[in-house]
């Protein structure tokens, strides 16, 4: 997979990963006040530089022979293409009485962070695109 493919592939994923974090901040915000309710965030990132340091791994590892796919695999790399984003949801803390542990401000502000995040990533994306536009002209 050439680099343009992959910057592409990733700033697309990162741009979904904001999508799924910004609805789920909208939802605790939503619930900042219900009894019980638990916030929940978003893990992507160290999956994915899971999947990343397991590539760099495999190219400068150990290689083992197989003829079988009984054999036992080693450095075989997570592709990062199967990384997914997981909702984990914080059962640990307690912040009000009611048992509720979503702070409100500390929403709104992860809400402002994301939309940043978002803004940053269309713009990256339409970098990119534009280095292919003037390579072509050219």
């Amino acid at each position: 997979m050439n680099s343009f493919t992959r910057s592409v592939d990733l700033l697309q994923r990162g741009m979904d990963v904001a999508s799924l974090r910004y609805q789920v901040s909208a939802n605790n915000l939503a619930n900042s006040e219900v009894p019980n309710f638990k916030r929940s965030t978003v893990n992507f990132e160290s999956e994915l530089k899971r999947a990343f340091d397991s590539e760099v791994a495999a190219q400068n590892g150990m290689k083992l022979a197989t003829n079988s796919e009984r054999h036992i695999q080693i450095n075989v790399p997570y592709d990062y293409r199967e990384v997914q984003p997981r909702r984990v949801v914080d059962y640990m803390t307690v912040a009000k009485a009611n048992g509720n542990n979503v702070d409100a401000e500390t929403e709104a502000n992860n809400i402002l962070q994301i939309q940043m995040q978002y803004r940053l990533l269309t713009q990256l994306t339409g970098f990119e695109f534009e280095q292919i536009n003037t390579a072509m002209k050219k």
